[in-house]
Order: C-alpha cells, then structure tokens, then sequence
C-alpha cells in the first residue's frame, strides 16, 4: 500500500491508491452484474407466473441460505485471506449465472415444464444466497486493507457509491436489454460481466489476516460479531434503521409488475424505470465526496431515510410514468446517503480482527433484508393489492424512523471522525 500522506480535504485521496480503484472495479461490477441478473430474473419469473407473489419467492430463496450462513461465512473470512476468498465467490458465480443463463435459452429447456423451470431458477438463486453468504463480508474486509484508516470515510463514500450505482444500474440497463436483445442474450451479458471484478481482484496482491485466535469455542467465535453490534449502540441503530427501511419501502421489487399493470410501459418502461434511482445516486456520489457528511451525520441519516419512506409512497400512488421516474429518482439519491453513512459507521467502529462477522451481521440484517423486502411485497401485494402494499411500506418506513429518533439519542448525536 502507497504510504504517502493524503491531501487534507481531498475528496480523491482514496483513489490514489491504486488497488483501491480496482476494488471499486470489483464493487461495482460485482454488484451490477448481481443486481442486472436478479432484474432479468424477475422479469422472466413474472412472465411464466404472471404473479407477484413469485416474485417474492425469489428474494426468499437468496436471503434463507445468506442469512442462516452468514454467522459461520464471517467467522471463516476473518480467519482466511480475503481476497483469495472473495475470487473463489466471482468463480461461483460464474457457473450460477451460467446456469440461469441456460435457463432461459428457450432451446435449452425445450420440453421442460415451466414449473419445472422456475423450480431451477429458484435453486440457482439458492445457491447465489450460499456464496453470497461469503461474499458480503469478504467484500467489507477486503476494503479496509486498501486504504489508511484515516481514508476510511473517503474510501466508504467511493465503496458505497460504487455499490448504489452499480445496484441500480444493473437493473436498469437489464430491463433495457431485455427490451433489445431478449432475456436469453441479456443473461449472457451477466455471464461475460463477472468477469471484470475476476480481473481486478488478479490485479490486487493477497493480504495479511489480522484474526488471532483467542482460545473461545466455535460457537463464542461465531457469534462474536452479534455480541459486538448489540453493545455498539450506533452501529445496532444504524443497521435497525437501514433494515426495516427497505424491509417494508422495497417497492422496486415490484416493478416489473408496475410496469405491466399498473403503468403499462411494458419492458422499456422498465428499465427507464429501474434507471431513475441511479441518477440520483449518481448526483449522491459527487456531493458527497465533495462535501462529506461531517455535521450531525445521524440527523441526515434519519432524515434520508424518512424522505426514502415518502418518496416510496409517492411511488405507489403515481399512476404517472413520469411521476413515477421522479420518485424513484430521489430515492435513490436519499438511499445513497443512508448507504454511505452506514457504511461508514461500520468501518470505523469494528476492530480489524473482527470486520469479517461484523459485516455478515450487517448482511444477515441490512444486506438480506433487501430480498426480505422483496418477499414482504409480494406477500402483501397478494393479500392488500399491489398499489396499498407499497404505501403501507412506506407509511411503515415513516414510523420506524421516527421511532428511531425517539429512542436513539447515540443516533442523533453520531460523530463520524475517525
């Protein structure tokens, strides 16, 4: 790692590290090719079902195995070296997204039962929530190794930045191929991304792990990391707050459903759709790495997240295609910054021996409830109706932070300097 003393102020100074920008490669190719993979997905789950309940279904089948794993995953990653670790996931995911790219070639599965069909996505999808177990925490490790501690800021505003854009991206550009080339040629795509963060990760050298046993028993290692979070207040608010956020305001989930019967955009529609929130993450990368969230960081997480829960039910009121863009639109630039935050409130408040089963606690309840929500919407677009199950979310959304301000004083008053 370059040694030398970074500018004071220097929005950049992560990024003179020149391993820290193939990370960045790594994240956000990693998480575009994850995200524009779950969009297809949906969409051709959606087709065969024509119900939104199916969609849920997938969120279930990736978030059962990354929680029930993530104890034992983050255990494992603190004792191993963690870029070794997180090129064995790329190479897994490979062979899952090679796999659904069969899965939807309509020659490969000539004489196959659509039941039987979505049986297989759903296992693929499975397997993804096994190596997605130990991808989380290999990914956060990984990127406090790169950079000097006093970066870490800088460093979480470009990580967080990276995730948000290619988180949205993905999907949008997903839904527009599909629009273009089919949902066949655009899971080939997925497959020949996945091999960008596989080169960047050759390109970075392996690192030393920090762990040093302590002579406690399996079980006490495993759920180290639980007991940590639990007595670090800010750390527990900050992850509670993200968690029920998109828990119950995970409205994008149900836009291929949107799109089809509601605003009747069809696939072009969309991806102009699932595009809106990257603008909007996009403008959150630049303010933020210009101007970080110094003053009252928990005031501005909290009032991120309630204007995500309104934005959310302005969403699902829109009968409007342009209306619509814009809500998503400001929700991504307001879920931008609660992700920067919160991420970078992990980083400088977990020791580096414990960062692995931290950051799967953190993927058991922020990262997984992404795919809980998911399942949450389609659960109750089943029993209340698409339309009301998102504005109930939101409404859900509004009450949790306003119950987090009452409680958290730690969370009004964050500090975030290192």
């Amino acid at each position: 790692m370059d040694t030398t003393a970074p500018k004071k102020n220097d929005p950049y100074a992560s990024l003179r590290f020149p391993e820290f920008n193939y990370y960045l490669v790594i994240r956000f190719a990693l998480v575009f090719a994850l995200a524009m993979q779950f969009a297809i997905i949906e969409w051709k789950v959606y087709e065969i079902s024509k119900d939104p309940f199916s969609l849920g279904l997938i969120g279930l089948a990736e978030v059962i195995p990354a929680v029930l794993l993530a104890p034992f995953a983050g255990h494992m990653v603190d004792k191993r070296e963690k870029r070794g670790m997180l090129l064995y996931c790329v190479i897994a995911y490979l062979f899952i997204s090679s796999g659904l790219f069969l899965l939807t070639w309509d020659r490969a599965v000539a004489g196959v039962s659509k039941h039987w069909v979505l049986n297989l996505i759903y296992l693929l999808v499975f397997l993804g929530g096994i190596v997605r177990a130990y991808t989380s925490p290999s990914n956060f490790t990984l990127m406090s190794l790169l950079v000097p501690r006093e970066l870490y800021a800088n460093a979480s505003t470009w990580s967080s930045s990276a995730w948000q854009i290619g988180g949205v991206l993905g999907p949008a550009l997903g839904g527009l191929f599909i629009h273009w080339f089919g949902v066949h040629w655009s899971m080939l795509m997925v497959v020949f991304i996945f091999l960008a963060p596989l080169y960047s990760l050759l390109k970075i050298k392996p690192k030393p792990v920090y762990y040093k046993p302590k002579g406690e028993s399996f079980v006490t290692g495993l759920t180290e990391g639980m007991r940590f979070v639990w007595k670090t207040k800010v750390v527990l608010n900050a992850m509670a707050l993200d968690m029920f956020a998109v828990l119950f305001g995970g409205a994008v989930a149900m836009l291929p459903a949107f799109a089809t019967d509601v605003l009747h955009v069809g696939s072009l529609g969309y991806g102009l759709l699932r595009s809106a929130p990257a603008v909007g993450a996009l403008v959150t990368m630049f303010i933020l790495a210009h101007k970080p969230l110094v003053n009252k960081p928990g005031i501005k997480l909290l009032a991120a997240v309630f204007g995500f829960g309104l934005t959310i039910i302005l969403f699902g009121l829109s009968t409007s295609f342009y209306l619509s863009m814009f809500a998503l639109l400001i929700s991504g630039a307001l879920d931008g910054i609660s992700v920067i935050i919160r991420q970078t409130i992990l980083q400088l408040k977990t020791p580096d021996d414990m960062r692995g089963r931290v950051a799967s606690v953190s993927s058991m309840f922020v990262g997984s409830s992404n795919e809980l929500g998911a399942f949450e919407s389609g659960f109750m677009a089943r029993a209340m109706g698409l339309v009301p199950s998102v504005v109930f979310g939101g409404c859900v959304t509004l009450g949790v932070v306003i119950t987090t301000y009452i409680i958290s004083p730690a969370m009004r008053k964050l500090d975030l300097k290192p």
